[in-house]
């Protein structure tokens, strides 16, 4: 590998150094992970998630300030556009049961809607009980190691075992880094964010299986067979960065726009998804075209197999 790395050409060399980044990426999202974990939001804790607007333009932190004075448990307040907020409760000791949680959230509601310089006005009020939470957690869990397994089994049928390995390895790695992302950030992990995970494995799938084809097809050509693996293998790259750009382009542009425009509740979901398009096109080719190189791939591997008594009719006049 080092000696690849050294005399390969520029192409090559890097296409392992993105590689190498990737590893140290990994490896630091899995330490962030253990070390902060996931903000999961009220889909998979449960609580109270209760939205009002102000007459007046009050500052966050004064709100949040006076709230604090009339409830008892945690909240969490984030503004959603101009007089415009959101307030979760999350399960406390303080809250232990139903009737003294919907109690605590009526004290807080009476004090901000009967406060003349806030006059708020409450937009709507709902509770999630955490046994739904756990269920929407297991389900969405499950809904996604069957979207790997058929994956999975998908590639084991269209590719050789090196580049199936390269697409798998890549496709962990692009969801490993988004969950990194919102575990250094702690930004709220909820059922829009699982469902971006889903879209993020079938777009990564894409962009692997472009390259990947493409390998395939300039391993199999025979006046190829003179060259290098990590030659064909950057000529592949080459032949489809164009289409890849371009379509990764116009994606991003969509995502953007959902992230800018559609407001709070759609950020985690674009946030994800335009992570997960920039890592997959990014792993596509530092993994899923490299690490098969690492695992000898070669023209050999796709030369067809005949036995002896075949050969001899072959060598027939």
């Amino acid at each position: 590998m080092l000696n690849t790395f050294l005399k390969g050409e520029k192409g090559t060399r890097l296409r392992f150094m993105g590689m190498l980044l990737s590893a140290i990426l990994v490896l630091l999202s899995v330490f962030t992970l253990t070390q902060k974990g996931l903000n999961f939001g009220l889909d998979f804790t449960g609580g109270y998630l209760t939205e009002f607007t102000t007459s007046q333009s009050v500052e966050l932190k004064e709100l949040q300030s006076f709230i604090a004075k009339n409830h008892n448990g945690e909240f969490e307040l984030t503004a959603q556009g101009n007089s415009h907020f959101q307030l979760r409760e999350a399960p406390s000791a303080s809250t232990t049961s139903t009737t003294s949680t919907t109690a605590n959230s009526l004290d807080w509601q009476s004090a901000v809607t009967q406060n003349d310089d806030i006059n708020a006005q409450v937009l709507s009020s709902a509770y999630i009980g955490s046994q739904v939470g756990d269920e929407l957690f297991d389900q969405g869990c499950l809904a996604m190691f069957a979207a790997m397994i058929a994956v999975m089994i998908y590639l084991a049928v269209r590719f050789e075992w090196r580049l199936a390995v390269g697409s798998v390895v890549a496709l962990v790695h692009d969801l490993i880094l988004v969950l990194g992302l919102f575990s250094l950030l702690q930004i709220e992990f909820n059922l829009t964010v699982l469902a971006s995970l889903l879209a993020i494995i079938g777009y990564s799938l894409n962009d692997s299986i472009i390259v990947g084809d493409r390998v395939r097809e300039l391993l199999r050509v025979q006046s190829n067979n003179v060259l290098s693996p990590a030659t064909i293998i950057n000529n592949a790259i080459k032949s489809t960065l164009t289409r890849t750009l371009i379509t990764s382009g116009t994606t991003l542009a969509t995502v953007a726009s959902v992230w800018l425009l559609a407001g709070a509740p759609l950020q985690g979901f674009a946030i994800a998804l335009f992570t997960g398009i920039v890592v997959g096109t990014f792993s596509s080719i530092c993994i899923a075209a490299t690490l098969p190189e690492l695992l000898d791939l070669s023209a050999k591997n796709y030369e067809v197999k005949v036995d002896a008594h075949t050969q001899t009719l072959l060598d027939m006049p």
